[in-house]
């Protein structure tokens, strides 16, 4: 794993550990992904990572949404994620 995709997976791993320590229930967490081209079937570089690190701190991923845009430093995809607390 790169660096700028392990120090998001930390970021995640942060969120999540301070959520669960406030006592919250469920978790939403944007994840934003740089992408060449949409018009690609490919891995999605650092989601998967990301949503690794939050699983482990005791969230179960819920539900997710995606997004495309497109920005000035080119296209972006956003992956809303809900996760709920495993009990």
């Amino acid at each position: 794993m790169g660096f700028a995709n392990r120090a998001k997976a930390d970021k995640a791993t942060d969120e999540a550990q301070k959520a669960l320590s406030d006592g919250r229930s469920v978790l939403v967490y944007k994840i934003i992904e740089a992408n060449k081209t949409s018009m690609t079937t490919a891995p999605m570089t650092g989601v998967g990572e990301q949503i690794e690190a939050i699983e482990a701190q005791g969230w179960q991923l819920y539900n997710m949404a995606a997004a495309e845009s497109k920005t000035l430093g080119g296209e972006r995809i956003g992956v809303i994620c809900l996760f709920r607390r495993r009990m």
